[in-house]
């Protein structure tokens, strides 16, 4: 993870220098000017560098990948990566209810953002357990 840690730094860096230098070319001092670009740029620098803290303290407190190691073979990374689960329609419908309960709260329709919520509980169960029964069981 230590490649990692150093892209999102080198990243950070970027944009804390990239930052300044968008207000100062758009002259965002001044009366009307937009301030939405700086915003975003610090703001981003900002993610930006928890991401590095993160991803930081995390290569120092686990085991070297094959990856990390100077001395990794391909062979090394060999067997078993994981758990990659497979296709889903429970994301759509809950994404579908989300819609349906911002689309309620936009048009203050009380009615339906109580059906988007328990369309939307239902749909959110589903997915946290459709690997407990059906196709995909465990």
């Amino acid at each position: 993870m230590k490649v990692e840690a150093w892209i999102f730094g080198m990243t950070t860096i970027f944009l804390v220098l990239v930052a300044p230098a968008y207000w100062f070319v758009t002259d965002a001092g001044s009366t009307g000017a937009d301030w939405t670009g700086t915003s975003a740029l610090a703001m981003t620098a900002l993610l930006g560098a928890m991401v590095t803290l993160y991803l930081g303290f995390h290569a120092k407190r686990m085991d070297a990948r094959p990856e990390d190691r100077k001395d990794g073979e391909i062979a090394d990374g060999a067997g078993e990566l994981g758990f990659f689960p497979p296709y889903s329609w429970w994301p759509l419908w809950c994404a579908a209810t989300l819609g349906i309960i911002v689309f309620a709260l936009a048009m203050l329709a009380w009615w339906l953002f109580i059906i988007g919520l328990a369309l939307g509980t239902l749909a959110l169960a589903g997915w946290i357990f459709e690997y407990y029964r059906g196709e995909h069981a465990h």
